[in-house]
């Protein structure tokens, strides 16, 4: 069965996570995703190590990081310099024949090499063009470079996560991963098929601003609303949840659970496994208004009788009743967990320089058009002939013209 997308063309000049991140998943779906990088270095995520692919003689490849590995399947890697007319126009002509154009460089950058929406809408009236910036197209910080730890920071996220300011080392942090990015990523693939669903309904394509602040700052969710509500500025709960209680993680006698008790039926039923069923019953903690207004005197409680038996001792039970529970895994023992590996989250693919490449499957999964595994992260211009001769034209000698003059590698 074909991908969803796989009469779909994606021009993709993006160069760090956010716009990667989108490439990726449409390409999981099937779309030709052509990867446009600079000669010689080519996507700045490829020198983000270490750690770098190995072969199994231990030989790293620097412009094969795992960083660059993280969110660049089933992509075609073509070498182009943006900075010379020549290369402008190797995009001018691959645009008239693709459906998406990706871009990331910062505002005006495009305009100015002639490959502004504007430019490339004159060449082909039904692209959807998808410029990926820090803060938009317009405002007073648009001209400015947006990187991914800045934004969690400006974006109000690193002000709610980490350790309640009253604890020791309490003070804020940012997520673990590229949240601010990769969720840009997220959002912008489904811009991008909603402006696919528009076109096929109208013909005409469209320009999406995506912004990686706009998309922080959209993806605060209830901690947004509660501060419209209240007027209250939301602090920092460490691992609890700032509206629901038991919901954090708790102490066991061999180590750490998660807890996430989302409402009082729940409660009961973790009451009764904790051998306590009375707290359930409490006037102060039946409901779980009452548990948040009262969380200073609950949480230790509970706290002390999670303490009397070892962590899968009480997951064992809880997951039977309904309870949701979880054990903190280590990446490792993420990989190893019965549900992951039955899910096939670990996949591997061949690759030109190590044999096989290990990565991590697509969470999407649909019936009638499942995703694709085609390729492994392509190495640098790996494609570049392939593609310009392909869609372009261009003859061989062509082509070793283009490249003599670093137009291409």
């Amino acid at each position: 069965m074909a991908g969803a997308l796989s009469n779909i063309r994606v021009l993709d000049l993006s160069r760090v996570l956010a716009g990667p991140w989108c490439g990726q998943i449409l390409a999981d779906l099937g779309a030709e995703v052509i990867k446009v990088e600079r000669p010689g270095s080519g996507d700045d995520t490829r020198g983000w190590g270490p750690p770098y692919l190995k072969d199994e003689e231990g030989n790293e490849f620097p412009k094969d990081s795992a960083y660059y590995l993280a969110a660049n399947r089933n992509k075609k890697s073509v070498t182009i310099n943006l900075s010379k007319p020549e290369g402008q126009e190797l995009i001018r002509e691959l645009a008239k024949k693709s459906d998406i154009f990706i871009e990331n460089y910062k505002v005006g950058d495009m305009k100015r090499y002639g490959l502004g929406y504007e430019d490339l809408k004159k060449l082909n009236p039904g692209l959807i063009y998808c410029s990926i910036t820090g803060f938009g197209q317009d405002g007073p910080l648009s001209s400015l470079a947006g990187y991914d730890f800045v934004v969690q920071g400006m974006g109000g996220l690193m002000s709610i996560t980490g350790e309640r300011d009253d604890l020791p080392g309490g003070g804020p942090q940012k997520v673990g991963v590229a949240f601010a990015d990769i969720m840009t990523g997220v959002y912008s693939t489904i811009a991008i098929l909603a402006a696919l669903a528009h076109r096929n309904n109208t013909g005409e394509g469209q320009y999406i601003d995506m912004s990686l602040l706009d998309v922080q700052v959209a993806t605060m969710a209830n901690m947004n609303m509660n501060y419209l509500v209240s007027g209250k500025v939301p602090k920092r709960q460490g691992n609890a949840h700032a509206n629901i209680v038991p919901y954090q993680v708790f102490n066991a006698k061999d180590g750490q659970l998660v807890l996430a008790v989302g409402n009082d039926s729940q409660f009961a039923k973790f009451c009764e496994i904790l051998g306590h069923p009375e707290l359930a019953e409490d006037e102060r903690f039946k409901t779980n208004a009452g548990r948040v207004r009262n969380r200073e005197t609950v949480v230790p409680i509970i706290q002390e009788f999670l303490m009397e038996k070892n962590v899968y001792d009480w997951i064992g039970p809880m997951e039977m009743a309904g309870v949701p529970c979880g054990a903190i895994n280590n990446i490792a023992q993420t990989f190893e967990h019965p549900q992951v590996k039955h899910r096939g989250m670990k996949i591997e693919l061949p690759h030109p320089l190590v044999g096989k490449v290990p990565l991590v499957a697509s969470p999407l999964r649909l019936s009638a058009s499942p995703v694709e595994y085609r390729t492994a992260p392509p190495t640098l211009g790996q494609h570049t002939h392939e593609v310009l001769s392909a869609l372009t034209g261009l003859s061989e000698a062509e082509l070793q013209a283009l490249a003599s003059k670093g137009i291409t590698s």
